[in-house]
């Protein structure tokens, strides 16, 4: 039965499926496979959804009792605390994975290159090869172990943290094990040699950091419990995710406001000032933490902040010999213009190749043995290295050194950068005062040849530029998927740093442009390309800009990074927006299609739903829990025609019909207070079921009017009684009946209450059951007892449980009419995980989750829509 849990269901495992051909398409996406036809994946149904939204129920009102100012004050204040102390963590990772990878890359560049020089001259350069391999290999198999350990880990975890933003639960994606594994994996991924970036990686790193900090406890460190009550909430928990995110990305690129804006842009559907404000903060402290240590470490000089980020552009500036300079002209614009354009077009075709390989990998190496991904990995290093080693040594040009280089290293020192550009030149097979061009790009750490094409004054031949970037395009697109931990900000900006620096020197030299500068060309070929493969906007032109500390290249950063999204946008998706696609994750985009306001919430809802009573035997919440996978079930009761005679010698229904009838009687009473406030007869309504009930049966003496209107009849309806479970034998006529909405309660509410015995016997008052306290039932957040593992032996199956004191009394709803745009907006930007379609009369008539708000599934029921 499909029901209204965020998972609605889960499909059966591959033995049970039979041949590929009986597959459903959800089937085969969760098993790696895609629609034949359309060559599509469709978004799995097994992924849950976050609950932004609270639940205001009687131990959540008992707390707000007991909160008065200075309490709240005081959990603001550790709020705030937290946040702090996740930015300063973050930094520490950031400085971790920087400090090793320096230490390995400067390790194996210093051991091979006076291999490669002795070996020069006595022809023994097979020896260098083999040495480099050695270093590379070995670092690249740790590397794909880790993943392997924790495959959430593998490659950049943009995606999933995105899609955790955006309110979807990808398990294991802020556990400790993967923040432990993508930090050790991505500094021997870089150290490697492979074409990854350590930035990327940060950003998952500092959500990880962000979820777990706040909790004072983990799974993998079952041992160390601390007695921390707060935050036990996804709503806490993923504004600590937001804050974390934002904090690795101010640590990777020295960009605090870049960060909090990229935190904006890419996930978080929710957002307020308050939030917008820790978010800051969590990136500044991020920042100076990286910043302090960093510079203290490299330069010695502790306190003097000079390297704010993990990549640093350096500063730009025009050559003091060179009076017509200028950093770039209006005249210039239309070249960038241009080179927007071409950047979206590579990006297009890098995401193109990728999402092939990627897919290739789902059919083809997934399935197979993990051996078989570890054995990829190594092919992927072992073909990088040979193709850096030979096109160093065999297609590099030895070029002539600048007589203003050597000047320049101060200045750029005391901009902090984290490699001093002259001193990272290569020679290999030039004679004195000449480089190897394609040698200084290759044989260097990524940041290091980012640099050299920004600020180098010799210049590299179109031929090798040329080379290089393909190599480099080619190479970065097959990496970016294999199992190890990977970005894909630096590759990116190194292949567009190069495809920039490429155009400065065809401009120079075809079009006689001699006065342009060509640091400005790589920069924005480099925010072109990036642009073009990630589809950021905003966030990306102020990390850019903080990351250069330069304002002024705000407007053709801006300008470059519009037309590349724009141009890509016309092709295909986001390289991230490809991933969680080809992951089957029900992303919920800003906004529906126009055409969507065509279908209303009855056309898209779950109308056969599986609910619970307020009143239930032990019995049948365990039968429920057990048979379905429902993670929310609405609380209902029916309405009778008999209710009176019904309720005679069956305490359980009793109670059940009198929780119905005080909600209505309450909700009577409301309207006939408005009535006697306005002067005026009650609605129409009440007043026509009122005379009609008058009309049919005289009332007795001192009875309300009110409660004669409980006595409406319906059309007669099978009778359940609330001890039996919900069944698929069910004729329509019993599965559609009429259900007044009380509420919702979710799957792990009810285990906690199973777990904790709150029920009462049938001879006993409601009023005897326990009763839990909000922390009580937020204690085992987020890891709740699955039902399967309980032994529930203990529990008497006939004792009964009340769940009204702990359902959600008033979740968000919506009519049956409403428009899907509406149902989209509020269920977006209200963080929901389960909205109920309510009718006028109080009625559930069914239920909305993420999966019926999916793209996919709007557009199938927009075409049975159009056939109908």
């Amino acid at each position: 039965m499909a029901g209204c849990g965020a998972g609605l269901c889960c499909c059966c495992c591959p033995r049970c499926c039979g041949e590929r051909e009986s597959r459903t398409p959800e089937e085969l996406t969760i098993l790696g496979e895609t629609h034949e036809e359309e060559d599509e994946i469709l978004p799995r149904k097994d992924y849950e959804s976050l609950d932004y939204d609270r639940c205001i129920n009687d131990p959540y009102l008992e707390v707000l009792e007991t909160m008065d100012n200075k309490k709240a004050q005081r959990y603001e204040a550790v709020k705030w605390v937290m946040v702090f102390a996740i930015g300063v963590c973050t930094g520490l990772v950031g400085l971790f994975v920087d400090f090793f990878v320096r230490l390995f890359t400067q390790l194996k560049f210093r051991v091979v290159q006076s291999s490669v020089e002795e070996c020069t001259e006595k022809g023994c350069l097979a020896l260098s090869l083999l040495e480099l391999l050695g270093f590379n290999m070995t670092f690249v198999f740790l590397a794909s172990l880790l993943a392997l350990i924790q495959p959430v880990a593998a490659g950049s975890g943009i995606p999933e943290i995105k899609c955790y933003l955006n309110g979807v639960k990808v398990p294991g994606v802020v556990r400790l094990r993967t923040v432990v594994c993508k930090a050790m994996g991505v500094l021997f991924s870089v150290a490697g040699g492979l074409f990854v970036g350590k930035e990327g990686p940060m950003i998952h790193s500092g959500a990880v950091v962000g979820a777990g900090l706040p909790q004072f406890q983990s799974i993998s460190l079952r041992k160390i419990q601390f007695n921390f009550p707060y935050f036990r909430s996804d709503r806490d928990k993923r504004d600590f995710v937001s804050a974390g995110a934002a904090a690795g990305v101010a640590a990777a690129f020295g960009a605090p406001i870049g960060g909090t804006l990229f935190s904006l842009e890419e996930g978080s559907s929710f957002w307020n000032q308050g939030l917008t404000w820790k978010v800051l903060f969590c990136s500044m402290a991020a920042t100076f933490t990286l910043n302090f240590f960093r510079s203290g470490i490299q330069f010695g000089s502790w306190g003097s902040f000079q390297l704010p980020g993990l990549l640093n552009f350096g500063e730009f500036k025009c050559p003091e010999s060179d009076k017509k300079c200028h950093l770039w002209t209006a005249v210039d614009l239309g070249f960038f213009i241009l080179m927007g354009i071409i950047g979206g077009l590579l990006g297009a075709t890098f995401n193109c190749l990728n999402k092939r390989l990627a897919k290739y990998r789902m059919r083809n190496v997934h399935p197979k043995p993990k051996l078989v991904r570890v054995l990829e990995s190594l092919l992927v290093s072992l073909t990088t290295t040979v193709v850096v080693f030979v096109a160093s040594m065999l297609l590099g040009e030895c070029r002539q050194m600048s007589s203003t280089s050597h000047s320049g290293n101060d200045t750029l020192g005391l901009q902090g950068m984290s490699e001093d550009v002259n001193s990272s030149i290569k020679t290999f097979f030039c004679p004195n005062e000449t480089y190897n061009d394609m040698a200084t790009l290759f044989f260097n750490p990524q940041e290091s040849a980012i640099l050299q094409l920004f600020h180098q004054d010799g210049t590299f031949s179109p031929v090798t530029l040329s080379l290089f970037f393909l190599l480099y395009f080619l190479l970065s697109c097959w990496t970016y998927g294999i199992s190890v931990p990977s970005g894909l900000f630096v590759p990116s900006l190194l292949c567009g740093a190069a495809f920039g620096r490429l155009v400065a020197n065809l401009l120079k030299s075809y079009i006689g442009l001699d006065h342009i500068y060509s640091g400005t060309f790589a920069l924005i070929g480099a925010a072109a390309f990036l642009g073009g493969v990630v589809r950021m906007t905003i966030s990306l032109t102020v990390i850019l800009i903080e990351s250069t500390n330069e304002i002024t290249y705000g407007l053709p950063i801006m300008i470059t990074l519009m037309v590349a999204k724009w141009t890509g946008d016309f092709f295909n998706k986001g390289i991230y927006d490809i991933h969680v696609n080809l992951r089957g994750v029900p992303l919920l985009e800003w906004e529906t299609e126009v055409e969507m306001d065509k279908l209303r919430a009855s056309d898209i809802m779950e109308p056969n739903l599986t609910y619970v009573y307020p009143h239930t035997r032990i019995q049948s919440l365990v039968s429920i829990l057990r048979t379905t996978v429902h993670h929310a079930f609405p609380v209902v009761t029916e309405n009778r025609g008999n209710e009176r005679e019904f309720m005679k010698g069956n305490q359980l229904i009793s109670n059940n019909i009198k929780f119905k009838k005080s909600s209505i009687l309450t909700r009577a009473g409301e309207q006939r207070k408005r009535s006697q406030s306005m002067k005026s007869y009650p609605s129409s309504e009440l007043r026509n079921m009122c005379d009609e009930h008058i009309a049919t049966e005289e009332p007795p003496e001192k009875e309300d009017l009110l409660q004669q209107m409980l006595e409406r009849r319906y059309t007669p309806y099978p009778n359940l009684y609330p001890d039996q479970s919900p069944s698929e034998e069910w004729t329509m006529e019993e599965r559609f009946r009429p259900l007044t909405f009380h509420g919702l309660i979710l799957r792990s509410q009810l285990v906690t209450l199973l777990v904790r015995g709150v029920c009462y016997s049938e001879n006993q008052s409601s009023a005897s059951q326990p009763r839990l306290s909000h922390a009580e039932m937020s204690e085992d957040y987020p890891r709740y007892p699955d039902i399967h593992d309980l032994d529930l032996t203990l529990l008497n199956p006939r004792m009964i449980v009340d769940v009204t004191p702990y359902m959600n009394p008033s979740p968000f709803a919506v009519s049956p009419n409403t428009h899907v745009s509406q149902v989209f907006n509020l269920f977006r930007t209200m963080g929901l995980r389960h909205l109920p379609v309510v009718n006028a009369v109080g009625e559930i008539v069914g239920i909305i989750t993420r999966h019926n708000l999916t793209h996919e599934f709007l557009q199938a029921r927009l075409r049975q829509h159009y056939q109908t």
